[in-house]
């Protein structure tokens, strides 16, 4: 049995082993996520921190009755994320993901250009020139209604120099793909792809070295981080026609459902609905992404921890139709199937999230590569499909270049 378990921070004690405290690395007050309960102090920090549920290692630390293992509640989560990504979706794909990877490539570096240039001139004083920015914007939007995988998986691979920046274009772009696989209108879609790209200007009043800090920060400099969305609305207020949805995405995407978030402790529906996708965004493209101090976790696993903070922090239907737009497998992820084989996820099924298209290269059973071939999961047995994905993988582990493998299939 594992030592692992999941209680409420109410049902903390002292003397109990913190072993996570089950929300985004940046949204506690402690220096580190795993530690002893020594005083009544601590479990006050975190209650008032707005985290609801941690995890506690028995092993090292007091037990909590009747409390679920981190299996059973992983388990039960990724059954429940089954059953909503069973549920129908239609995201119409114009063109093929290799049609669409060479553009993707150039409106990523055009953005995050253009990112840089925001910031930069910001810090000088200058206001956001949005004739700058409608274009890019544009381009995006453009990009995801052709393919949306292409420009999402690409920009899943950010190096801690660009994060920032590349931080800001994914943003942006999965707020127009969510926007998009919900039925947003086309005008209001793009006024939160600009929103998102200007997401955290306010983040270049904020000092390097609190910015790029190679571990957890203080109290202090937590407090300087969130001022940024209060910052980053005041600079865009300097330019006129930003309009109300950038800005209120820019002030209020740190906000969360339970009253949790700043700057201004919103909670409910006080939050504006685009805010509050611009939140589930955020997070995710946060969570995902390497850092010199935080190693980003596969994306099935941070929609699985979306899913799971949506009970207190998130709009739970949001978090679902988001987890329906990228896919609980999105392109690019490694996959085990019932066969034992590996492959690359390489093209959504446009009706069920279950059954992808997937490029299998790799074998578990004789720890080989295999002649690459293309696995369609939606077809029946004879013709092509009859395997099933059991789970995802990492691609560190198995020394596979997922970006490589997307990079060189043509279908």
């Amino acid at each position: 049995m594992s030592s692992i378990k999941k209680i409420s921070s109410e049902q903390l004690r002292v003397g109990m082993f913190l072993h996570d405290l089950d929300c985004g690395w940046m949204e506690h007050p402690f220096l580190r996520n795993r530690f002893l309960i020594k005083s009544e102090d601590q479990i006050q920090r975190v209650i008032q921190a707005g985290i609801h549920d941690v995890y506690i290692d028995t092993a090292h630390g007091l037990d909590a009755a009747n409390a679920p293992t981190a299996e059973e509640v992983r388990e039960q989560i990724e059954r429940q994320m089954v059953e909503v990504a069973a549920r129908q979706v239609a995201t119409p794909i114009r063109v093929s993901l290799a049609a669409e990877m060479g553009r993707a490539r150039e409106i990523k570096d055009q953005a995050s250009r253009l990112v840089r240039t925001v910031m930069r001139d910001v810090r000088l004083g200058k206001a956001v020139e949005m004739e700058q920015v409608e274009p890019v914007v544009q381009s995006i939007t453009e990009s995801v209604l052709r393919n949306d995988s292409a420009l999402l998986t690409l920009l899943r691979i950010k190096n801690k120099d660009d994060y920032t920046f590349l931080h800001s274009v994914s943003v942006g772009t999965l707020l127009v793909a969510f926007c998009r696989g919900v039925g947003i209108d086309d005008e209001t879609t793009r006024l939160a792809g600009l929103g998102g790209l200007l997401h955290d200007t306010g983040k270049a009043l904020v000092p390097d070295e609190i910015l790029n800090k190679p571990g957890r920060l203080t109290d202090a400099e937590f407090e300087v981080i969130k001022r940024h969305p209060r910052d980053g609305w005041d600079i865009l207020c300097r330019s006129p026609e930003i309009g109300a949805i950038p800005l209120d995405i820019t002030l209020h995407h740190h906000e969360r459902v339970d009253g949790s978030g700043y700057p201004d402790k919103l909670a409910g529906d006080g939050i504006s609905t685009l805010a509050k996708m611009a939140a589930i965004v955020d997070v995710y493209d946060a969570i995902t992404a390497d850092r010199c101090y935080h190693k980003g976790m596969p994306a099935t696993d941070a929609l699985r921890k979306l899913y799971e903070w949506s009970k207190f922090h998130f709009e739970p239907t949001l978090v679902q139709a988001f987890m329906r737009c990228v896919g609980i497998y999105p392109v690019g992820t490694l996959v085990r199937l019932e066969s034992g084989r590996l492959g690359v996820v390489v093209a959504p099924h446009p009706e069920n999230l279950l059954t992808p298209q997937i490029k299998v290269i790799f074998s578990t059973k004789s720890q080989a590569y295999v002649t690459p071939y293309l696995l369609d999961l939606s077809r029946p047995v004879g013709a092509g499909g009859a395997d099933r994905i059991v789970g995802h993988e990492d691609p560190a582990a198995w020394k596979i270049d997922t970006m490589r493998v997307l990079e060189t299939h043509t279908g």
